[in-house]
């Protein structure tokens, strides 16, 4: 729950000085990106601005506090604020906030932000106390957010020192309205204002101006004066302003003791002292710490003798005192009140409880040390924090006991567990779940069906994280059995487990009926973060199936999900993009691809850098696709930093091994191949494509590095189990690796065979990427075939499809020479000087490239799109300009040149 009481701009005190030179300068405010008043504590920054926000439309406050440097919380009441000074405009921000469903404080905000952008008013967000703020992930967010506020909204911050929140570029750029101290003091006219109507006797201008001068127009301390002066006459009132020329922080304390409390009767000194424990104050709560039953006239009394009491909303049920006098009054309870700290911190936090707000309870009683108490509270609040996403509350709580201080409330032990492993700590988790049930077993403590069967879909959570399906598929059909119809939750854990299990042991279409069965059961109970889940596994089966088509439908709908369900910033996102890049990318639909991998890189720009591990190999593979080498290796770089820094899971360093390996075979690095086969770990089997994907790298590895032998035993086996576990997908990719080790083994017929059915399995999965990073090798055999006219016409439209992409993405190869090249070439030592003396013409150049690559004449001719007679002319030029009489020669020559710029054949 959000205390009302920050999220509403104080009341206008009583008798209060009109600032209307400040005001002026605030006329202008919507012209800025940020309004920033900062100066030290009591010079009146919230009562001016409460002032100020008397004139404008459209304002939202928050009021902040120590426990705000939580993001969780910092986040809630931020959305919040604005969705109250904008009648719930920003109603996507609002659920992503209320569910924590942002990868990051700065995501939640780019969505906040483009709602805020159609809002049809000048908004102005006030954030009171931002000092408050140490969080770094906090600045850095907010920072963002000023950055890209759009014109119809201004930042107000009101802080006792200055955010770090680039300031001084904003300063530079005249963003920035800046009020300070001597801005915020009272200058002689507010001063004679202030006394006017707080005094009982008049004293002169002259006076006035120089009790302004001695307190350099300081406000709390002008306040301090009245109050000291207890209703006395002139010469009093100046004789305490003596007392407060120079005064700082450091005598402050002293200042309030002896001018304010020590002037106050016994009980009302004792009310003040158990109240200052109160951030916030409501009359259950002041009864709670105070016993006295009428403690909202008793606080409105002192209210009306000045004693820096502020009223937090319009309904006079929310109050605070002066964050001064708040942090004065603690102190001196603390000094006067020790032997009764406990005691009253135990109160309060009871007083929290009544009005339903346990976190706020649990801060009390984290001050009292009543771990009797703090066990209580998360006994019956526990699980309703963990579902509110409280996790940095629950983890501070969990560190004030020991697993064997636990052992008579289980569910605390399974809620602490699984507090590990929804923050991804997996191995603690673990370790948590071994603890609770070897303290269980100790001390012969029995728990119900229900409470085991909820440890076991937890124990089948962490054993599928790691890697071990048979405890997995154990621990989630024991859960299947006994948890309760009404368990909803643990039963989509547990089902969801399952089909994880049959999906790695390629039972796929078990795994995807477990699947569809979880969605529907995560959308039946509003589980949406699991429905997603569900849909991307569905997708992966459906991609291994070959069914790639029906695999992008499935997807259509995650997004639809994410879209309707606001679950943008969850890293699950990420997954669905980089599953959307890979089916784009095997279509040969590359700039969807690499646009798609890009989007996940946003999704989890402010996570841990080793998460975008998969993404980068993404755009990896679609800069090698093109023949983009450069590109390529400064991506492949970083996802070798990643790995060398992070221990990633085996299927994450799978799938960032394909384009490394892929990037050695383009430009013939053995040693890299070679010494990465010496370390790269060699699955038992290849039961499923995550186990495929590995030994197909190996098999490319070996062929780089001539272990022909062993390639070919690996391929074999690959095949049979890809035949065997219907992964269709996987056994079109491992044909294509076939007929490149028959290529390199100089078997071209098994070389043609084992493309001819590559291509007949294209038709199904519409693979044309796979085809075309094979470069201009495969693209000779394509030729061939269709010379041959032994494809049907669906596989002859799809080696034509790879052609054109090859033509135009494998620059690695430069099979057509262009003018660029050709400029390159002729200024190196070695070119031949025929060459140079009798250069060939453009269109000779061109042709050449296209000998090399394969083409015959009729196909130069349809490549050109001139006659045949054309190109039997141009080739007879450019053998005389060469010295060469026929192709083979031609083939040759062109290979020199390639060598000479670098390119290895």
């Amino acid at each position: 729950m959000l205390l009302p009481g920050k999220l509403s701009r104080p009341r206008q005190l009583k008798n209060v000085v009109t600032r209307a030179r400040v005001l002026k300068m605030l006329a202008g405010a919507e012209h800025y990106r940020l309004v920033l008043l900062t100066s030290p504590a009591g010079y009146g920054k919230t009562t001016m601005m409460t002032q100020w926000a008397e004139q404008v439309e459209c304002v939202g406050w928050l009021s902040l506090d120590e426990q705000d440097n939580s993001i969780e919380q910092f986040a809630a009441y931020l959305v919040e604020s604005v969705q109250l000074a904008t009648d719930h405009f920003c109603q996507r921000s609002s659920v992503m906030a209320n569910k924590r469903q942002y990868a990051s404080l700065t995501a939640l905000i780019s969505q906040l932000l483009v709602e805020l952008s159609q809002w049809p008013e000048h908004l102005y967000l006030v954030l009171d106390d931002y000092h408050q703020i140490l969080n770094s992930d906090i600045h850095k967010a907010m920072r963002f957010f000023i950055q890209n506020l759009s014109e119809n909204i201004t930042l107000v911050l009101l802080s006792r020192t200055i955010p770090t929140l680039g300031i001084a570029k904003l300063r530079i750029t005249e963003q920035l309205l800046e009020i300070g101290s001597q801005q915020l003091a009272f200058d002689h006219e507010e001063t004679h204002q202030f006394f006017s109507c707080r005094l009982p006797v008049a004293i002169t201008k002259e006076r006035s101006d120089q009790l302004c001068d001695d307190v350099a127009g300081w406000v709390t301390a002008l306040q301090l004066l009245v109050i000291s002066s207890g209703g006395q006459k002139q010469e009093r009132l100046q004789l305490n302003s003596q007392g407060l020329i120079g005064i700082n922080a450091a005598h402050l304390q002293d200042y309030l003791l002896d001018e304010v409390i020590n002037r106050t009767d016994p009980k009302t000194r004792d009310f003040l002292l158990r109240c200052g424990l109160l951030r916030s104050m409501s009359p259950e709560l002041i009864e709670a710490v105070t016993g006295e039953p009428h403690s909202q006239q008793r606080l409105e009394e002192i209210e009306q003798q000045g004693l820096f009491v502020q009223r937090l909303d319009d309904s006079g049920q929310w109050f605070c005192f002066h964050p001064l006098f708040a942090s004065f009054l603690r102190r001196r309870c603390q000094l006067e009140r020790a032997d009764q700290l406990a005691k009253l911190h135990r109160d309060a936090a009871n007083g929290w409880l009544s009005l339903g707000y346990p976190n706020e309870a649990i801060a009390h009683v984290l001050e009292s040390g009543d771990t009797q108490l703090l066990m209580s509270i998360l006994n019956e609040y526990g699980w309703a924090l963990f579902n509110r996403s409280e996790l940095m509350l629950l983890d501070q709580c969990f560190k004030h006991f020991q697993t064997a201080e636990l052992v008579n409330y289980p569910h605390l032990l399974l809620l602490r567990a699984w507090l590990a492993q929804s923050q991804h700590r997996i191995d603690e988790a673990a370790t948590l779940l071994t603890q609770a049930q070897s303290a269980l077993e100790t001390n012969h403590v029995e728990i119900n069906s229900e409470l085991h069967a909820e440890f076991c879909v937890l124990r089948a959570q962490v054993a599928i994280n790691n890697g071990d399906l048979a405890k997995a598929e154990e621990y989630a059909r024991y859960s299947q059995e006994h948890l309760s119809a009404s368990n909803y939750y643990a039963r989509i854990v547990a089902l969801s487990v399952i089909g994880e299990v049959w999906h790695c042991r390629a039972q796929l279409e078990q795994g995807l009926k477990a699947m569809i069965q979880c969605e529907a059961m995560a959308m039946q109970h509003q589980v949406f973060h699991y429905a997603l889940w569900s849909l991307l596994q569905q997708s992966e089966i459906l991609i291994a199936q070959g069914a790639l088509q029906a695999a992008y439908e499935v997807q259509d709908r995650a997004f639809n999900l994410v879209e309707s369900e606001h679950l943008q910033q969850l890293p699950m996102h990420e997954f669905l993009l980089r599953l959307r890049s890979q089916l784009l990318w095997a279509w040969g639909r590359v700039d969807e691809a690499e646009q798609a991998a890009r989007k996940g890189l946003e999704v989890l720009a402010h996570c841990s850098a080793h998460q975008q591990l998969q993404c980068l190999a993404m755009l990896a593979k679609c800069d090698l696709v093109r023949g983009n080498l450069d590109n390529a290796r400064q991506h492949l770089t970083r996802c070798e930093n990643l790995l060398s820094h992070h221990y990633e899971h085996i299927d994450w360093v799978i799938n960032a091994n394909k384009p490394r390996v892929i990037y050695w075979q383009m430009t013939k690095d053995k040693q890299a191949a070679l010494q990465w086969l010496d370390l790269t770990v060699k699955p038992e089997g290849a039961e499923n494509h995550f186990l495929q994907s590995q030994w197909r790298n190996i098999a490319r590895a070996q062929i780089i590095v001539g272990q022909y032998e062993q390639a070919e035993q690996t391929l074999q086996l690959l095949n049979e189990n890809a035949k065997q576990f219907n992964l269709i997908s996987d056994l079109n990719r491992n044909y294509l690796i076939l007929n490149s080790l028959y290529w390199h083994t100089q078997q071209p017929y098994k070389a043609q065979q084992a493309l001819i059915e590559a291509l007949r399995l294209a038709t199904r999965t519409g693979f044309i990427s796979h085809f075309v990073i094979e470069g201009e090798i495969l693209a000779q055999q394509l030729r061939q075939l269709l010379q041959l006219e032994v494809l049907n016409e669906l596989e002859m439209h799809r080696a034509r499809s790879i052609l054109r992409q090859i033509a135009q993405h494998d620059k690695h190869k430069v099979a057509h020479f262009d003018e660029q090249f050709v400029q390159q070439l002729l200024t190196m030592p070695d070119v031949p000087e025929l060459i140079k003396v009798s250069p060939l013409t453009s269109r000779e150049w061109q042709v050449l490239g296209l000998i090399y690559s394969g083409f015959s004449n009729e196909q130069i001719a349809d490549e050109l799109d001139v006659a045949a007679t054309t190109i039997k002319t141009h080739i007879r030029n450019l053998y005389q300009k060469l010295g060469i009489s026929h192709r083979r020669e031609a083939i040759h020559q062109a290979e020199i040149f390639l060598a000479m710029m670098g390119y290895s054949n």
